[in-house]
Parts: C-alpha cells; structure tokens; sequence
C-alpha cells in the first residue's frame, strides 16, 4: 500500500474561479513538506481537500492508498483520523477550559475519564502547558494557544498533522516555541504538512517545499534548490523589489 497522502491530477474551482489546476502532489510519511506562496492562492484549500472537507471537480485525493472519492463516510472518518489539523486561529472552544478542548475528541469517542486526563496532561506537558489545564482560551496569550491546539491535535495520535499559518501574529519567542514542538514532533516520527507564507519558519521545520502560483504547482524541491531557482515568480517571492509593490496576486 502506497504510504502518504496524494493529490493526482487534481482540479478545483468555486464559482467557475479555478482554485488549483492539474495538481500533483505526494506528501510521503517521514517527510516535513512546506506549502508556500501568496495569500489567498489556494494553500489552505489543499488542506480541506486532503481532509476530504472539500470535493475536487477531478482528480483525486488518497491517504495511505485509500482513494478518498471511493470511501463511505464511516471509511472516511476512520482514514482522516489518521490526520490533525492545526488551525490558523487555533480554534479552541471559549466555554471549556484548555483540558477540556485538548481531551473533547477523546471524550467523545467514549474514552475512559482516567484515560483522558492521562493523556491530556501527556500532550500538554509535550507543548509545555501542563500548569494550564483548568484555564480558559481568554487567559492564555497567542502563542499559547496555539500549542493548546497542538496538544489537542496530538491527543488523538495522528500520523499527519497539518498546520494551517502556525505562526501568524506571534511575536518571537512564541514563534521559536511553535517551531520548537514541530521539531520535537518529527523527531517522534511525525509528518508534517504546513502552508504559511512566513518564509523563516518554513525553513526552521521543513524538509522539502512546494510552490503555488496562479493555480499550479510550479516547484518542489529543497531550500537550497528553492534559492536557486530562476522562475520569477519564486524570485519576487523570496526577494521582492520596488516592482513588486502593489502588485496583483
């Protein structure tokens, strides 16, 4: 069974606007992908789809060599389980303290309590909240947050996780410390997906990079072939100038 998460030929369009275009894409197990480009070009899109959130108007999407198109809603939930997302906001709900938000799907999935706290308190030593778990979302800073929502995402055991802009809006060190678990989480063996445009973090965490523009994927590679690439559009991207100012994506 092929291991990983494939886009083949993949096309997707809302209100006859083309999204992505003849998208192939393998996001292989062990390895730590960035999806970069700029805003609005479609990043978190690709997300939804490999989630199965979104129906692509061809093409198909499979997670461990099962074609997502194929699969009734009960297959579907059990392969995307396999996967977390991190959102960009972090998500976390306001009325439930962060233990609860971190053991939510636990509980749901009628786990023990006993378990559950077990492993809530796991997840948010590993993101190094545990001293937070009977506070609410409002108490905590940005950066917090959103390794709140790592830890939530963590508590389920995925063998992909995404992360959707993680380190938008944080100032410095809660950006080493976003960056620092993702680290830590592929030296666990994790894989990990991230799109974002914030190009240092992207090259903290990342093996490998793809590149989005006008609807097609027109790089992947490492960073050093990144930087030598003589496409203009990834120069302007890496290097604006004057020129870029004001331009239309």
């Amino acid at each position: 069974m092929t291991q990983g998460i494939r886009l083949d030929n993949l096309t997707y369009s809302v209100d006859g606007r083309t999204i992505l275009r003849e998208m192939n894409l393998l996001v292989a197990k062990g390895v730590n992908r960035t999806i970069l480009g700029a805003s609005g070009v479609g990043k978190t899109t690709i997300l939804k789809l490999m989630l199965g959130l979104l129906k692509p108007d061809s093409g198909r999407v499979s997670i461990d060599g099962h074609q997502l198109c194929d699969l009734s809603e009960g297959k579907l939930i059990k392969v995307r389980s396999r996967i977390a997302i991190v959102f960009q906001g972090g998500a976390l709900f306001d009325s439930m303290t962060v233990g609860e938000n971190v053991g939510y799907r636990l509980l749901e999935e009628g786990r023990p309590g006993a378990e559950v706290e077990r492993v809530v308190r796991e997840k948010l030593s590993f993101v190094g909240l545990e001293d937070t778990i009977d506070r609410y979302p409002a108490q905590l800073s940005g950066g917090m947050k959103k390794r709140a929502a790592i830890a939530r995402a963590l508590a389920s055991e995925p063998d992909y996780i995404f992360f959707d802009e993680p380190t938008t809006g944080l100032d410095p060190i809660g950006v080493y410390n976003i960056c620092n678990v993702i680290r830590r989480l592929q030296a666990e063996g994790k894989t990990t997906l991230m799109v974002t445009h914030d190009l240092e973090t992207a090259f903290n965490v990342s093996d490998r990079f793809s590149f989005i523009h006008q609807a097609k994927l027109i790089f992947e590679g490492t960073e050093e072939e990144m930087f030598s690439s003589d496409l203009p559009a990834i120069r302007e991207f890496l290097e604006p100038t004057d020129e870029s100012l004001f331009t239309r994506k």
